[in-house]
């Protein structure tokens, strides 16, 4: 079976930079997500670059039933992944108790479950290509989230989840590693509900410029990516700074998100 690095949430955003990143240094691709139009115009765009034309999967990850599909899938076209990367995710900004509940449980099935069954669905396939994994978390993950609490402690999730995967996937030749993004202007704000007002500052970073430091960090074996200096620093005051000083401040900074929305 030909081995292929498996992306998913690739319709736009980092994910598709991610696609092209790895294409760019020879990987296969298979990308999925929901759009299919977008996927096949992607894929078009990698042929048009003299690279292979990616697979294209379209499939809805939210469903409890999409990573069986995918991997059905895989096998009728006698494909293997050797890579999975999972980008697709999306946030809610506003309080817990007032959001939507429907709208926040499908979070949780997508950037927490669909995350976890991907990852763990091809072990055998990525250690018989000494591949690995790639999780997209956040900057989000270092902190509460008070303003967007669900998606804050989604990804908290995910860096800790890669974390110990990481750790216990290494004697199998399989690298793990989490890439925590700060602000990132793609289509993750409107479904939010953060206004483009909100992703201005010195954080900021392009989806391209994310997608190649994560895809670097990854080829070395990092456990951790932090994208951007200033988002490492501030990473690591999160780790010194006490919740009781971090809680107010971060539910001020998603108050102003949502006055710039």
């Amino acid at each position: 079976m030909k081995p292929v690095t498996l992306i998913s949430g690739a319709s736009a955003g980092i994910g598709a930079e991610l696609a092209r990143v790895f294409a760019a240094h020879g990987h296969e691709l298979v990308l999925v997500a929901r759009r299919a139009e977008r996927l096949a115009a992607l894929a078009d765009a990698i042929a048009a670059s003299g690279r292979p034309r990616p697979s294209v999967i379209a499939a809805d990850l939210e469903r409890r039933d999409a990573v069986a599909g995918i991997a059905a899938e895989l096998k009728a076209r006698d494909l293997e992944p050797a890579n999975v990367v999972n980008n697709a995710g999306f946030g809610l900004l506003g309080p817990a108790a007032a959001l939507d509940r429907d709208g926040q449980l499908a979070m949780i099935d997508l950037n927490v479950r669909a995350l976890t069954e991907l990852s763990l669905a091809f072990i055998d396939s990525l250690a018989r290509h000494r591949g690995g994994i790639l999780n997209v978390a956040s900057l989000a993950a270092f902190m509460p989230g008070p303003g967007m609490a669900i998606y804050y402690a989604t990804k908290a999730y995910v860096l800790s989840f890669s974390e110990a995967l990481h750790q216990e996937l290494a004697d199998r030749g399989i690298r793990v590693t989490a890439l925590c993004p700060g602000p990132v202007p793609t289509e993750f704000q409107a479904r939010a509900g953060i206004g483009a007002r909100g992703m201005s500052g010195v954080l900021t970073l392009s989806a391209e410029r994310v997608a190649q430091i994560g895809y670097d960090g990854f080829v070395r074996g990092q456990r951790v990516v932090v994208a951007g200096a200033g988002n490492q620093i501030v990473a690591a005051l999160m780790r010194l700074t006490p919740n009781r000083i971090l809680l107010p401040a971060i539910a001020s900074s998603t108050r102003g998100l949502a006055r710039n929305s």
